[in-house]
């Protein structure tokens, strides 16, 4: 009979070495019933990628400085020592649900959610017609997307009024000589700085106060240099629940409050690219054009109105906007599991407290869930902490009734997928990998230093450059390996 979990460290698999995975890995070691010594643990990070981090690396714009010091939190937690990661395995081909059962007493999937929300209206198919998440996977340099983006529009529409949209829209009006010191790949450098793009145009359903984004994302915007943002007084419609929201929301208030500021201070400078930021607007058509059949030659939306409640109505009103290509960022969804019921109507995984449940609401003994594949991609990085504690919570005090793993030797995973032929990448892979990015920023600064200069005409430092092809992370990873 396999040994009971009492008597050894509780095995515990996580699946997603995103900021999810890594919180929940970094709660359990850190709770009460491990600090007093009642449970012992042993933790694997699995994740498909070479490299950890997840939504960090693969899912925010390189332009993000605070973006830092989340990376800095998790290396520190993944660099202790007492949490494992391994790289390169993916969940239901690499390894089945069967197979972790047989290892670990419990299993949890933070997978998160980076997939486009689906928006049906008529064209959305047209050539020109993009996933906003698909183009976040690209410029951040996501080994599974092609290397190539088709950056050919002048005018262009960012469908969606949350952090993704600005995201989307900051980088497709961006210069990309100032992104060089990010650790944008040199491949989406290149296409981007080749953009002829002149005017971005970020849509929202709703009036300025009621936008998903934050105060800082919307404060970004204005340090894109010779890049004008424009807007339009007439979008600037409030009602009772706006005027609310912005007495008692103090995030509404600031936001409301930088808007205005910049109809005021007219921030038409002549620049030459222009980003514009349209509220009250419902898109209805992608269209194309007897010129230019089947792909996109502009977007139709209904002029919508408040409703008193924050809500809007529509007017019957509609405009026209010529663009050549249209981006869709009204949200993520997450993507279905092998062996793990999924609804798909709100792309999570059904359960209670993260505790997964089956198609009868049951709970999965010993099978757990978190972050935006347990809850929905709402709310912050910041917030899937609680969604940790929550399923950490749930995972101990269901501890003496787990089904113990039948080979719970710590080995014995590593044995297997070498068996199986898994290049699988580890933590020492990922610092080889890192130091890595780091010397070719270093490099291309060196080489650079005779011609390259910023806008101002100062040096440009790349702090890395990101390698993209899975083989090459891979091949950087397990150069040590054997």
């Amino acid at each position: 009979m396999p040994e009971a979990p009492a008597s050894r460290p509780l095995r515990v698999a996580i699946i997603g070495a995103g900021p999810a995975g890594v919180y929940a890995a970094d709660i359990l070691t850190k709770s009460n019933e491990v600090k007093d010594g009642d449970v012992e643990v042993s933790i694997d990070l699995f994740d498909q990628y070479p490299a950890p981090y997840g939504l960090i690396r693969y899912g925010v714009a390189p332009d993000h400085p605070r973006i830092k010091g989340i990376v800095n939190a998790l290396h520190k937690v993944l660099d202790r020592g007492d949490i494992r990661f391994i790289g390169n395995v993916t969940y239901g081909r690499d390894l089945t649900l069967k197979d972790f059962r047989g290892f670990y007493d419990a299993v949890i999937f933070a997978t998160g959610a980076l997939k486009d929300a689906p928006l049906e209206i008529p064209g959305v198919e047209l050539e020109g017609s993009f996933g906003g998440a698909d183009f976040v996977s690209w410029y951040d340099g996501h080994p599974d997307v092609p290397r190539d983006w088709p950056l050919t529009a002048k005018e262009v529409a960012v469908i969606g009024n949350g952090n993704v949209a600005l995201d989307v829209a900051r980088m497709l009006s961006k210069h990309a000589d100032d992104l060089l010191v990010t650790e944008i790949p040199d491949n989406v450098y290149r296409a981007l700085k080749a953009s002829p793009v002149t005017d971005v145009h970020v849509f929202g359903r709703r009036g300025p106060a009621q936008v998903k984004f934050t105060p800082l994302e919307l404060r970004e915007l204005s340090h894109s240099r010779d890049v004008d943002i424009v807007l339009y007084p007439e979008d600037f419609e409030f009602d009772d629940a706006s005027d609310e929201a912005i007495k008692t929301n103090n995030q509404v208030k600031t936001m409301v409050n930088t808007l205005a500021n910049w109809i005021a201070e007219d921030q038409d400078t002549g620049a030459s690219r222009r980003l514009h930021l349209h509220f009250l607007q419902s898109p209805v058509e992608i269209y194309d054009s007897p010129e230019t059949p089947g792909k996109v030659a502009g977007i139709r939306f209904e002029r919508m109105e408040l409703d008193g409640t924050g809500n809007v109505r529509g007017t019957g009103t509609y405009e026209d906007y010529p663009v050549q290509a249209v981006y869709r960022a009204i949200g993520y969804r997450g993507s279905e599991l092998a062996e793990i019921h999924f609804d798909e109507r709100r792309g999570v995984i059904p359960n209670e407290g993260g505790r997964v449940l089956d198609e009868e609401g049951n709970p999965l003994v010993g099978i757990y869930t978190t972050g935006w594949i347990k809850r929905g991609p709402v709310g912050l990085i910041g917030h899937t902490k609680g969604d940790a504690l929550e399923t950490i919570g749930c995972l101990l005090e269901d501890r003496d009734s787990l089904p113990p793993a039948e080979n719970p030797d710590e080995h014995a995973i590593i044995a297997l997928l070498e068996e199986r032929g898994i290049e699988y990448t580890t933590w020492a892979g990922w610092n080889e990998l890192d130091a890595h990015e780091r010397a070719l920023g270093q490099a291309w600064a060196e080489q650079a230093a005779d011609g390259q200069t910023g806008a101002e005409g100062e040096r440009i430092l790349r702090e890395r450059v990101k390698v993209v092809p899975r083989e090459d992370m891979v091949r950087i990873s397990r150069k040590n390996v054997g």
